[in-house]
């Protein structure tokens, strides 16, 4: 039997189901938007709007094996980044 949804674009989320997939406070989500430091998301009719793939891979970027990791990346905290963070210095 073929899948009903081949074909069809990403789930899509609001910002209350994306904070709730991520484990994270709707307010942290919200903060993460607010200083670009968060997932990608789109809006549409004024609706913020969060793919199911665009939050896994935002998670990707902090997986690590180990706390000696160094191939690992880094997921920003939900405040303003300093120059030195945005890669400005």
């Amino acid at each position: 039997m073929a899948n009903p949804l081949t074909g069809l674009p990403p789930r899509l989320l609001r910002t209350q189901e994306a904070a709730r997939f991520l484990g994270i406070s709707l307010r942290t989500l919200e903060k993460h938007r607010t200083y670009g430091t968060g997932p990608t998301y789109r809006k549409i009719g004024g609706r913020v709007l969060y793919a199911v793939e665009d939050l896994q891979a935002w998670t990707t970027i902090g997986a690590r094996k180990s706390t000696r990791d160094k191939i690992a990346g880094r997921v920003f905290p939900a405040r303003p980044l300093t120059p030195e963070e945005r890669g400005e210095c």
